[in-house]
C-alpha cells in the first residue's frame, strides 16, 4: 500500500484526481489525497508564490515519513520565484517537456525530502482535453466553433500546445467556446477522455503516473 499527498493548483485539479485518479488507483492499493495549495489565510488556489508554497511541501513531507508527497502544478505562468524559473541555464527554446523536467529537477533540489516527487503539467491542465476533442461536442450546441481546436490538434501533441497568454490550452478553448468553465467542464471532459486515452497523448502527464505505480 502506497499513501500520496497531491498538492495541487485548485478546484479543477482537485476534482480531476478525485473521480479520476482516486478510483483507478485505489484498486491497485495506492491511495491519493488530493490538497489545494494555500494562497493566504481563508484562501486558496493557485501558485502565486513559491515562497508560499514552499512551507507547505515541506510540512507534508516532514509530517508523514511513510506518505509521498507530490504536486500537480501547471507549467504555465508559473511565478518567478519558482526554482530554476530565472536559471540562466532554463531551456528557453526547448518543449513543454524539457522545460518541465528542468525546472521539477531544481524543484526536487530546494525540497530535498526522500518522499517528494515533483511534477509539472505542460503546460496546464487544459492541455490533456485537447487528446480528444470530440469529448467536448456534448458541451456545444453548435460543434463547428471547435474546429481551431480540432486544427491544432492535427499538427500538435497536447503537451506542445504552447504556452502564451494567448495561445495556452485553456485560452484556445475560451476562444471557441466561451462558456466554458474550468471548475465543471473540465473534469467531466477529462473523465469522458480516461485516463488511459490521456497518458498515451501526454507522455510528461503518463512518467509522472509511472513514478506513482512504482512507488
Amino acid at each position: 500500500m502506497s499513501r500520496i499527498y497531491l498538492l495541487v493548483e485548485g478546484q479543477t485539479e482537485e476534482t480531476f484526481v478525485n473521480e479520476l485518479l482516486i478510483p483507478h488507483y485505489s484498486r491497485q492499493g495506492i491511495y491519493l489525497t488530493p490538497i489545494i495549495v494555500s494562497t493566504s489565510p481563508g484562501h486558496k488556489g493557485g501558485v502565486v508564490s513559491y515562497a508560499k508554497i514552499k512551507p507547505q511541501i515541506n510540512k507534508l513531507c516532514k509530517q508523514d515519513d511513510n506518505a509521498y508527497v507530490t504536486t500537480f502544478f501547471d507549467l504555465y505562468a508559473l511565478p518567478g520565484d519558482f526554482p530554476g524559473k530565472n536559471s540562466p541555464n532554463y531551456p528557453h527554446t526547448e518543449n513543454g517537456k524539457q522545460k518541465a523536467e528542468f525546472l521539477e529537477a531544481e524543484l526536487a533540489k530546494d525540497i530535498g525530502h526522500h518522499n517528494f516527487i515533483p511534477n509539472l503539467i505542460v503546460h496546464e491542465f487544459e492541455a490533456l482535453l485537447f487528446v480528444q476533442i470530440e469529448a467536448f461536442e456534448q458541451w456545444t450546441d453548435d460543434d463547428r466553433v471547435l474546429a481551431p481546436l480540432r486544427k491544432v490538434r492535427e499538427t500538435t501533441l497536447p503537451e506542445d500546445i504552447n504556452d502564451s497568454p494567448h495561445t495556452a490550452p485553456s485560452k484556445r478553448i475560451l476562444t471557441a467556446m466561451a462558456d466554458y468553465q474550468k471548475t465543471f467542464h473540465g473534469p467531466l471532459i477529462a473523465c469522458d477522455i480516461g485516463l488511459d486515452a490521456i497518458r498515451q497523448s501526454c507522455p510528461h502527464f503518463a512518467e509522472w503516473l509511472d513514478k506513482i505505480e512504482a512507488l
